[in-house]
């Protein structure tokens, strides 16, 4: 029984509003493809969550997928989301954004989206995607999106642990005037439970390579599902104001399943409560998943004596399934939290960091 009442509001919700896709991507951790999810929300229930989150506070709504524009009705959920206030943004593949389909967004509300470039080589980036062709649609979503006066980011998931490629995906993104670039690195699940992982030294190293390399440019290049960067970041002295904590899931931060599911992210498939049945607002103020990881005491291992611990939090993702974060990965199916809290909150088995090694 969770005792008393969080008093933060959301900050950001990525909700999978559908889990078709026409692509086949090799780190998808919803596993999305042709077959819709079991109990998709309809639009109007689309529309009652929106009201519900609307409760919480004013939140930035991520509709993503699968690819969220196979959503017949995608335009109308974003226009009501805008319309009740809040900032709706997307997440896609941009494969099937054009001319005619970023000029709807924006008169949706859509006001900024983040498209996925996982190299400046387009046979790489269709290789990993699973279709021909989609490098040259993401270069053209983005430009289309530009045109109209959205926002736009870029996405790209670390596939070769080495500053070049990163370098690249930003060089080409400067060249279609993009600011605002994350780099995710691999969360292992879903269809991503079978793509190379590196070791916790490569994520330490190349995490510090794209903070030293972007720390004086005049663009955003944040490590993203990498909570340790606030670590290594403070060792080497940079700092942004726009940080927040390394993990903010359950914080400042949740996934809406596609029917339904509140989970702390899209990476850590462990259900918080369902809006079918319990108002957003309530989940987000009185679940006990959440309570557990807003809670620094409750932290394990390695994590719980860290003294970053208020600033990185270490990977809940990870931490979830612990060891089986660098080998046999896991699905998306999910959890009930009842037994899982002691394993939410446990050591993130990516980071190599020993407590009292900055001092």
């Amino acid at each position: 029984m969770v005792t008393g009442i969080y008093r933060g509001a959301p900050r950001i919700i990525s909700w999978n509003i559908t889990l078709r896709c026409p692509l086949s991507c090799a780190h998808c951790y919803v596993d999305a493809g042709e077959r819709e999810a079991d109990g998709v929300l309809s639009t109007r229930e689309a529309f009652g969550v929106i009201d519900q989150i609307c409760d919480a506070g004013r939140p930035i709504v991520v509709l993503s997928g699968g690819e969220p524009l196979l959503r017949e009705d995608i335009y109308e959920i974003a226009r009501y989301g805008t319309d009740q206030g809040l900032r709706m943004v997307m997440g896609t593949s941009g494969v099937l954004i054009d001319r005619k389909a970023s000029a709807r967004l924006c008169e949706a509300g859509i006001r900024a989206v983040a498209i996925s470039l996982d190299s400046a080589d387009p046979a790489v980036h269709d290789s990993f995607r699973g279709m021909p062709g989609v490098w040259e649609k993401a270069v053209e979503a983005i430009r289309s999106c530009r045109d109209e006066g959205m926002g736009v980011q870029i996405n790209t998931s670390v596939i070769q642990w080495d500053i070049g490629s990163v370098d690249r995906v930003v060089a080409l993104g400067r060249s279609l005037g993009v600011r605002d670039y994350q780099v995710f690195f691999p969360v292992r699940l879903g269809r991503g439970k079978g793509i190379g992982a590196g070791s916790p030294g490569d994520y330490e190293n190349l995490i510090r390579e794209v903070l030293v390399r972007y720390r004086d440019h005049d663009i955003n290049v944040r490590p993203t599902c990498a909570p340790q960067f606030r670590r290594i970041a403070d060792t080497l002295g940079i700092q942004n104001p726009s940080w927040g904590r390394g993990c903010i899931a359950g914080i400042s931060y949740c996934r809406v399943y596609a029917n339904g599911d509140v989970t702390p992210c899209p990476y850590l498939p462990v259900s918080a409560g369902n809006v079918r049945d319990t108002p957003f607002v309530e989940i987000w103020h009185r679940s006990e998943v959440f309570a557990a990881l807003r809670d620094p005491a409750r932290l394990s291992g390695k994590c719980g004596s860290c003294e970053y611990q208020a600033v990185c939090g270490g990977c809940r993702a990870r931490a979830y399934r612990g060891i089986g974060a660098l080998s046999n990965g896991w699905c998306d199916g999910l959890a009930r939290p009842e037994s899982l809290c002691g394993e939410i909150c446990g050591e993130d088995p990516v980071c190599p960091y020993e407590a009292g090694e900055g001092a």
